[in-house]
């Protein structure tokens, strides 16, 4: 074991410009895949901004179906419609039967 390490050391010492080129390379590389700016925090980053980009359509949906209830909210038919249904009201004219479940 202690024979393999002088002969790493014995190499290093030869040829010192290989071993600092080869540590800087294998820095670079480590630095792509796990740094900040790497290749991993790439991934999570594109994941996570595809997540709130489906979530922004579906928000953007259900403002778009909000806007269309208030318009028609307005109109005298949507009126007419709740006073019906939740406040049993009718025209003088009208008889109403209530069916209540049990």
């Amino acid at each position: 074991m202690m024979n393999h390490f002088l002969e790493i050391r014995d190499w290093i010492f030869s040829n010192p410009k290989k071993f600092l080129i080869g540590l800087a390379l294998g820095l670079l590389v480590l630095s792509f895949i796990f740094g900040d700016y790497g290749l991993i925090k790439r991934v999570s980053m594109e994941l996570e901004h595809r997540q709130l980009e489906e979530r922004l359509a579906e928000e953007q949906q259900k403002i778009a179906e909000q806007k269309a209830m208030i318009d028609h909210a307005g109109s005298p038919d949507s009126v007419e419609k709740v006073a019906r249904e939740r406040y049993n009201f009718h025209k003088e004219d009208e008889t109403v039967f209530i069916i209540k479940d049990e």
